[in-house]
Protein backbone atom coordinates (compact mmCIF):
# COMPACT_ATOMS: atom_id res chain seq x y z
CA UNK A 1 0.00 0.00 0.00
CA UNK A 2 2.74 2.49 0.60
CA UNK A 3 3.44 2.33 -2.56
CA UNK A 4 0.05 3.71 -4.08
CA UNK A 5 -0.01 6.37 -1.28
CA UNK A 6 3.48 8.20 -1.37
CA UNK A 7 2.69 9.43 -4.91
CA UNK A 8 1.91 13.19 -5.42
CA UNK A 9 -0.69 12.11 -8.23
CA UNK A 10 -2.75 10.72 -6.01
CA UNK A 11 -5.87 11.62 -3.58
CA UNK A 12 -6.57 10.42 -0.21
CA UNK A 13 -9.68 11.18 1.40
CA UNK A 14 -10.30 11.47 5.25
CA UNK A 15 -13.92 11.33 6.38
CA UNK A 16 -15.82 11.23 9.26
CA UNK A 17 -16.89 13.62 12.36
CA UNK A 18 -15.29 15.76 14.75
CA UNK A 19 -11.85 13.41 15.24
CA UNK A 20 -11.55 14.01 11.74
CA UNK A 21 -12.27 17.23 11.18
CA UNK A 22 -10.25 18.63 14.01
CA UNK A 23 -11.08 22.49 12.84
CA UNK A 24 -10.21 21.94 9.06
CA UNK A 25 -12.86 23.84 7.78
CA UNK A 26 -11.01 27.26 9.44
CA UNK A 27 -7.39 26.21 8.62
CA UNK A 28 -6.23 27.68 5.48
CA UNK A 29 -4.61 24.41 4.33
CA UNK A 30 -8.04 22.99 4.97
CA UNK A 31 -6.30 19.88 7.03
CA UNK A 32 -7.40 20.67 11.01
CA UNK A 33 -5.01 20.31 13.61
CA UNK A 34 -5.49 16.26 14.18
CA UNK A 35 -4.30 13.12 13.11
CA UNK A 36 -5.44 14.00 9.27
CA UNK A 37 -2.75 16.63 9.85
CA UNK A 38 0.29 14.37 11.80
CA UNK A 39 -0.16 12.20 8.77
CA UNK A 40 0.53 14.83 6.29
CA UNK A 41 3.20 16.35 7.88
CA UNK A 42 4.91 12.52 8.11
CA UNK A 43 4.14 11.55 4.64
CA UNK A 44 6.93 14.17 3.45
CA UNK A 45 7.73 15.25 0.52
CA UNK A 46 6.34 12.28 -1.89
CA UNK A 47 2.46 12.64 0.18
CA UNK A 48 -0.11 12.13 -1.74
CA UNK A 49 -2.69 15.02 -2.05
CA UNK A 50 -4.69 14.89 1.42
CA UNK A 51 -8.43 15.73 1.69
CA UNK A 52 -9.91 15.98 4.66
CA UNK A 53 -13.80 15.99 4.49
CA UNK A 54 -14.84 15.33 8.19
CA UNK A 55 -17.07 17.21 9.67
CA UNK A 56 -18.21 17.85 13.37
CA UNK A 57 -21.36 16.00 14.86
CA UNK A 58 -21.89 14.27 11.87
CA UNK A 59 -22.98 10.93 11.52
CA UNK A 60 -22.97 7.67 9.34
CA UNK A 61 -26.33 9.06 7.69
CA UNK A 62 -24.82 12.86 7.15
CA UNK A 63 -21.54 10.93 5.54
CA UNK A 64 -23.61 9.31 3.10
CA UNK A 65 -25.74 12.53 2.37
CA UNK A 66 -22.49 14.77 1.57
CA UNK A 67 -20.98 11.44 0.10
CA UNK A 68 -21.07 12.59 -3.70
CA UNK A 69 -19.66 16.41 -3.25
CA UNK A 70 -17.59 15.74 -0.41
CA UNK A 71 -15.64 12.43 -1.23
CA UNK A 72 -16.53 11.10 -4.96
CA UNK A 73 -16.13 13.97 -6.31
CA UNK A 74 -12.15 14.49 -5.98
CA UNK A 75 -11.91 10.90 -7.65
CA UNK A 76 -9.75 9.58 -4.69
CA UNK A 77 -7.42 6.69 -4.94
CA UNK A 78 -8.07 5.83 -1.50
CA UNK A 79 -10.63 6.65 1.16
CA UNK A 80 -10.58 6.41 4.80
CA UNK A 81 -13.44 6.38 7.18
CA UNK A 82 -13.55 6.97 10.67
CA UNK A 83 -17.80 7.55 11.76
CA UNK A 84 -19.91 5.99 14.93
CA UNK A 85 -19.37 7.61 17.85
CA UNK A 86 -21.87 10.44 17.39
CA UNK A 87 -24.00 7.23 16.61
CA UNK A 88 -24.14 6.27 19.88
CA UNK A 89 -23.93 9.32 21.37
CA UNK A 90 -27.00 11.20 20.42
CA UNK A 91 -28.76 8.47 22.12
CA UNK A 92 -27.38 9.57 25.33
CA UNK A 93 -27.09 13.39 25.29
CA UNK A 94 -29.84 14.06 22.82
CA UNK A 95 -32.54 10.71 23.21
CA UNK A 96 -31.61 10.24 19.42
CA UNK A 97 -30.60 6.62 19.00
CA UNK A 98 -29.53 5.46 15.66
CA UNK A 99 -30.28 1.36 15.34
CA UNK A 100 -27.14 -0.56 14.41
CA UNK A 101 -29.24 -1.66 11.38
CA UNK A 102 -29.88 2.12 10.37
CA UNK A 103 -25.75 2.47 10.99
CA UNK A 104 -25.11 -0.37 8.87
CA UNK A 105 -27.69 0.62 6.06
CA UNK A 106 -25.92 4.04 6.05
CA UNK A 107 -22.23 2.93 6.13
CA UNK A 108 -23.25 0.45 3.32
CA UNK A 109 -24.25 3.64 1.77
CA UNK A 110 -21.14 4.60 1.76
CA UNK A 111 -18.90 1.97 0.31
CA UNK A 112 -20.99 0.59 -2.45
CA UNK A 113 -19.85 4.17 -4.52
CA UNK A 114 -16.75 3.60 -4.03
CA UNK A 115 -14.03 1.38 -6.64
CA UNK A 116 -11.12 2.15 -4.13
CA UNK A 117 -9.16 0.63 -1.73
CA UNK A 118 -10.80 1.39 1.55
CA UNK A 119 -9.72 2.24 5.04
CA UNK A 120 -12.30 1.78 8.11
CA UNK A 121 -11.20 2.84 11.43
CA UNK A 122 -13.27 1.81 14.33
CA UNK A 123 -15.08 4.39 16.46
CA UNK A 124 -13.54 4.91 19.98
CA UNK A 125 -14.62 5.74 23.55
CA UNK A 126 -11.93 5.93 26.00
CA UNK A 127 -14.40 6.34 29.30
CA UNK A 128 -13.01 9.45 31.35
CA UNK A 129 -16.90 10.59 32.12
CA UNK A 130 -19.45 9.26 34.80
CA UNK A 131 -22.06 7.06 32.96
CA UNK A 132 -19.71 6.58 29.56
CA UNK A 133 -19.16 3.00 30.20
CA UNK A 134 -22.63 2.68 29.67
CA UNK A 135 -22.24 3.62 26.00
CA UNK A 136 -20.76 0.13 25.33
CA UNK A 137 -23.96 -1.19 24.94
CA UNK A 138 -24.78 0.83 22.00
CA UNK A 139 -21.62 1.32 20.40
CA UNK A 140 -20.56 -2.54 20.35
CA UNK A 141 -22.59 -3.74 18.29
CA UNK A 142 -21.88 -0.87 15.61
CA UNK A 143 -18.06 -2.07 15.87
CA UNK A 144 -19.52 -5.36 15.34
CA UNK A 145 -20.99 -3.87 12.43
CA UNK A 146 -17.76 -1.92 11.20
CA UNK A 147 -15.59 -5.36 11.19
CA UNK A 148 -18.25 -7.25 10.02
CA UNK A 149 -18.81 -4.78 6.65
CA UNK A 150 -14.34 -4.19 6.35
CA UNK A 151 -14.22 -8.23 5.78
CA UNK A 152 -16.94 -8.24 3.20
CA UNK A 153 -15.66 -5.08 1.36
CA UNK A 154 -12.07 -6.37 1.52
CA UNK A 155 -11.28 -2.78 3.17
CA UNK A 156 -8.56 -2.30 5.59
CA UNK A 157 -9.11 -2.42 8.92
CA UNK A 158 -7.67 0.13 11.49
CA UNK A 159 -8.90 -1.47 15.24
CA UNK A 160 -8.97 2.08 16.92
CA UNK A 161 -11.25 1.09 19.47
CA UNK A 162 -9.15 -1.86 20.49
CA UNK A 163 -5.42 -0.09 20.56
CA UNK A 164 -6.38 2.75 21.58
CA UNK A 165 -8.09 0.91 24.70
CA UNK A 166 -5.18 -1.02 24.96
CA UNK A 167 -2.68 2.16 25.36
CA UNK A 168 -5.22 3.33 27.78
CA UNK A 169 -4.90 0.75 30.47
CA UNK A 170 -0.94 2.34 30.51
CA UNK A 171 -1.38 6.10 30.16
CA UNK A 172 -4.90 6.38 31.13
CA UNK A 173 -7.76 7.26 29.34
CA UNK A 174 -7.92 11.04 29.82
CA UNK A 175 -4.60 11.57 28.62
CA UNK A 176 -5.44 10.10 24.97
CA UNK A 177 -9.15 11.86 25.12
CA UNK A 178 -9.97 14.43 27.64
CA UNK A 179 -13.74 13.73 27.06
CA UNK A 180 -13.55 10.22 25.97
CA UNK A 181 -14.37 10.98 22.47
CA UNK A 182 -12.17 13.92 20.82
CA UNK A 183 -8.32 13.17 20.89
CA UNK A 184 -5.68 15.15 23.08
CA UNK A 185 -2.85 15.59 20.66
CA UNK A 186 -1.09 12.60 22.02
CA UNK A 187 -4.41 10.94 21.07
CA UNK A 188 -4.23 11.99 17.61
CA UNK A 189 -0.57 11.38 17.65
CA UNK A 190 -1.52 8.15 18.55
CA UNK A 191 -4.71 7.99 15.63
CA UNK A 192 -2.03 8.72 13.00
CA UNK A 193 0.75 6.10 14.27
CA UNK A 194 -2.13 3.16 14.10
CA UNK A 195 -3.14 4.28 10.72
CA UNK A 196 0.36 4.42 9.18
CA UNK A 197 1.04 0.64 10.97
CA UNK A 198 -2.00 -0.99 9.64
CA UNK A 199 -2.59 0.98 6.29
CA UNK A 200 1.76 1.21 5.23
CA UNK A 201 3.11 -1.59 6.96
CA UNK A 202 0.56 -4.22 5.57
Amino acid sequence: MTSLLLDPRRTVVFAGDSVTDCGRRTDPERLGGGYVRTLYDDFGERRPKIVNAGISGNRAVDLAARWGADVLAHDPSLVSILIGINDTWRRYDEDDPTTAEDFEASYRALLDPLSCPVVLMEPFLLPVKDGQEEWREDLDPKLDVVRKLAVEYGAILVPTDVELTKQAVSVGPAVLAGDGVHPSAAGHRALAELWRRYVLDT
